[in-house]
């Protein structure tokens, strides 16, 4: 019993320093660990974040990767380089764009018009105008006959032909057939659509429109999301039945049951029964994350408890600092956010603690 608590612990302390966040400091780049320690020491004059255990920096002219230790584990001899992903990342040299593995070997893949990212076991290939999917052994999946494919969310991606749009899973099966206008994400084997002038969800593979909505939002985390009828903003379910009735001016997804909504100019929070339980009191209020806080802003940004009571005060900026990171920067993820105070980055706990008492002239997050 002791050998397998020991090992717990030891998995659990690997996994944990193993996520790191890249960081600026005196104009160099460096990486700091969860605790805020900085675990390898700003250096680099060009770098990119972890994935997969390893980073992508640049020496002198040249990419290379370096593991969690800051030792080289692929000397840097590339122009550019990528993110791992699936165990291969797009690298290039001599203007040759190539997928190497993480001994640094060119791995042969079909050929195509252009290297996109591998994406949790596949990448989409693109030849002669068409795009298919190809897996991480270079053997092709779906061969290329969209004319676009959207990035995979929970295993699905939005698809498009001829104007219309269809969704398919990661073997390129077509489990929403590619007939519509517009189509949402799939989740819990629900998505929403536009088919024609009306807007409704698709259950089981067959369309139900709902009566004069004309927008309706992706799901999120939650078996229901957000759709406008008349101008005004309500909540349906994965049936398309209302939950709350359009009555917001403006509404974000549910989670822990809270969803931010605007009521006269101020933004608060209502449960799934419509009932405003966190007064709109907020020039602006982002979506609860996992560990049950939320951005709120004031004159700037701080964070609410699922009670609605303030756990850190509104002192900081959380706008995204690098431009492909996306809206889930903003608030916690897996017990840290990353903030702005007085041009600076650093890390809070979900107590409100600066990680390391240390800010940075830039900050990306763990990964």
């Amino acid at each position: 019993m002791k050998k397998i608590l020991f090992l717990l612990i030891l998995c659990t302390q690997v996994s944990f320093a193993q996520e790191m966040a890249l960081v600026k400091q005196n104009g160099k780049i460096g990486y700091i660990d969860k605790t805020g320690k900085l675990a390898i020491t700003p250096s680099y004059d060009k770098a990119r974040g972890f994935s997969e255990g390893l980073a992508a920096v640049k020496d002198q002219s040249k990419w290379g990767f370096i593991d969690t230790k800051g030792k080289w584990v692929i000397k840097a001899s590339f122009d550019d380089a990528e993110d791992f992903n699936s165990g291969l990342c797009i690298v290039e040299k001599d203007k040759r764009r190539f997928y190497i593995n993480k001994k640094g070997e060119e791995v042969k893949t079909p050929p195509t018009d252009k290297y996109f990212p591998f994406e949790n076991g596949v990448a989409f290939i693109r030849q002669t105008k068409k795009v298919g999917l190809i897996n991480p052994k270079g053997e092709i999946v779906l061969q290329p006959k969209y004319d676009m494919i959207k990035s995979f969310e929970g295993g699905y991606a939005r698809v498009k032909n001829n104007d219309r749009w269809g969704i398919i899973d990661k073997a390129g099966k077509e489990v929403v057939e590619v007939i519509y206008d517009e189509i949402g994400n799939y989740f819990k084997g629900v998505t929403w659509a536009k088919n024609g002038t009306s807007f409704g969800l698709i259950i089981g593979g067959k369309f139900k429109a709902i009566d004069g909505v004309d927008k309706i939002w992706d799901f999120h985390v939650q078996d229901n999301t957000y759709a406008r009828k008349g101008g005004k903003i309500g909540f349906i379910d994965t049936k398309g039945n209302w939950l709350i009735e359009p009555k917001f001016d403006k509404a974000r997804a549910f989670n822990k049951n809270l969803a931010p909504v605007y009521i006269g100019k101020k933004w608060g929070y209502v449960n799934t029964t419509g009932t405003l339980v966190v007064q709109a009191i907020y020039n602006d209020a982002e979506v609860f994350s996992e560990d049950g806080l939320a951005p709120v802003k004031e004159k700037d940004w701080g964070f609410i408890d699922v009670k609605g009571k303030v756990v850190i005060p509104t002192n900081y900026d959380i706008s995204t600092a690098f431009s492909f990171l996306n809206s889930d920067a903003k608030g916690f993820i897996k017990g840290v956010s990353r903030v702005k105070n007085n041009g600076k980055w650093g890390f809070l706990d979900t107590k409100g603690q600066l990680l390391g008492n240390q800010w940075y002239e830039n900050a990306e997050l763990f990964n």
